[in-house]
């Protein structure tokens, strides 16, 4: 039996290990010195409070040995005890080091609930994040990628796990199984093709182990468009094409690429978003239900209905309950 306990106690934690050592020396010279002196040491406990003392070096001098062999037992307690508190101190802050170390270089695994997971490093999840940070967003951010050393957000709230995102092992340490969110960018390092073949299969990985989380995918090629949605991208994000639009609007209106980044821009509290329709809208005209959303700085410009999007509908649509509005909020 003592051998089996033997072998148990070997594996636990070296911390672990050097603390309970440490308890058990500070217990039995404690004990002892109660039994050799009871007048310096009235009771067990006296004896053990003179024992941490006496292993932190701190030496207080309220109670201390008199006889030969209380002063024995002090002197083999320093040269015991003090030994293994410092070993204690010392594997504490190399635990410490390690663990901070472990954080910074993307190999700590997330235990948080509910929290949005970016996937890859590039200039667009770099900008992503900051617009998160500085608009104070309360749910915990994730970010995987393979490339980075460390966490590029040391001094941010901002949870780092570094491999590829489309293993398991490496989506288990972004605790993807609870996620709320997650947004896949493209890989900036591979061609369009490459990139996108990329993007579909990490998706395919993120929904094998959480299917009802909302997946963003940002694909550059119009003809993975389909294969993202048959992977279970909620919602697909064709920056090429998005792009080639914002360049059309330039060439016909010049000044407009300005013009839509401050209509989406939410760190000037401008918001693109969808609303839904309250009961009292329904059978309003489109633009009867405009005016009244003007009055809370709300401009309608929309409505989707399924997956259909209707921008500056005729202004006699009448509003239904299947509809979404879509409107630029303050």
């Amino acid at each position: 039996m003592f051998q089996q306990f033997y072998y148990r106690f070997l594996r636990w934690p070296v911390i672990l290990r050097i603390l309970l050592l440490a308890i058990t020396v500070i217990i039995i010279f404690g004990a002892a010195m109660h039994f050799i002196e009871p007048k310096s040491f009235p009771s067990i406990f006296v004896g053990i409070w003179w024992a941490v003392i006496t292993t932190a070096t701190v030496g207080y001098g309220d109670v201390y040995p008199v006889t030969v062999k209380g002063r024995l037992l002090g002197i083999l307690l320093v040269f015991i005890g003090a030994g293994v508190v410092s070993a204690y101190f010392a594997s504490l802050a190399a635990t410490t080091v390690r663990l901070q170390n472990s954080y910074i270089k993307g190999k700590t695994m997330f235990t948080g609930k509910n929290h949005i997971i970016i996937i890859g490093w590039n200039g667009r999840s770099k900008s992503v994040i900051e617009q998160l940070l500085q608009t104070n967003f309360p749910q915990p951010i994730v970010l995987i990628d393979d490339t980075l050393e460390q966490n590029p957000f040391l001094t941010r709230q901002v949870h780092f796990v570094r491999g590829k995102p489309y293993i398991d092992e490496v989506l288990k340490k972004a605790n993807i199984a609870y996620a709320d969110f997650v947004l896949i960018t493209s890989d900036q390092h591979k061609t369009e093709i490459h990139a996108d073949m990329g993007t579909i299969l990490t998706l395919l990985a993120v929904k094998g182990i959480n299917v009802d989380v909302y997946c963003v995918v940002e694909i550059l090629t119009a003809e993975n468009f389909m294969n993202a949605k048959r992977g279970g991208a909620n919602e697909v994000v064709q920056t090429n094409m998005q792009t080639s639009y914002i360049m059309m609007n330039s060439v016909l209106s010049r000044g407009m690429s300005n013009t839509i980044l401050s209509m989406m821009d939410h760190l000037n509290d401008n918001h693109l978003k969808y609303i839904s329709i309250k009961p009292e809208w329904v059978g309003l005209s489109f633009q009867a239900l405009s005016t009244i959303l003007q009055d809370d700085r709300k401009l309608l410009i929309g409505l989707k209905t399924g997956e259909d999007t209707m921008i500056n509908p005729p202004l006699y649509r009448k509003i239904t309950n299947d509809d979404e509005l879509l409107v630029i909020s303050k």
